[in-house]
């Protein structure tokens, strides 16, 4: 994945994320951002968003608990599970706004 398409999806994962959560934060962290919901607090996150040589992946700290009808979701941890993204169009098909909406009211 070249970085214009990585930075094309970072950008519409943290725009997704503030439609839904407008006081969201964006802190780095990880090599990454990560997603923080406290403003006193930038050790409490929900999740973040990371890039890889072959992906963006959008990590969910308590994804082991989620709800995932479709089997979206990758990882095999005690609690952390993520999304691979390869395009921007993925983020709708791998329904992340399903999965921010569980992580905030988590």
């Amino acid at each position: 994945m070249d970085s214009s398409t990585a930075e094309e999806i970072t950008l519409a994962v943290k725009e997704l994320v503030d439609q839904i959560a407008p006081d969201v934060r964006f802190v780095p962290k990880y090599g990454g951002e990560v997603f923080a919901l406290d403003p006193d607090n930038n050790k409490q996150f929900f999740g973040g968003v990371f890039t890889s040589k072959g992906h963006v992946s959008v990590e969910f700290s308590n994804g082991a608990t989620f709800d995932d009808p479709h089997s979206h979701l990758e990882g095999g941890g005690k609690m952390r599970r993520h999304l691979k993204l390869h395009s921007v169009g993925d983020i709708a098909e791998k329904t992340l706004s399903f999965f921010l909406d569980q992580a905030i009211s988590d």
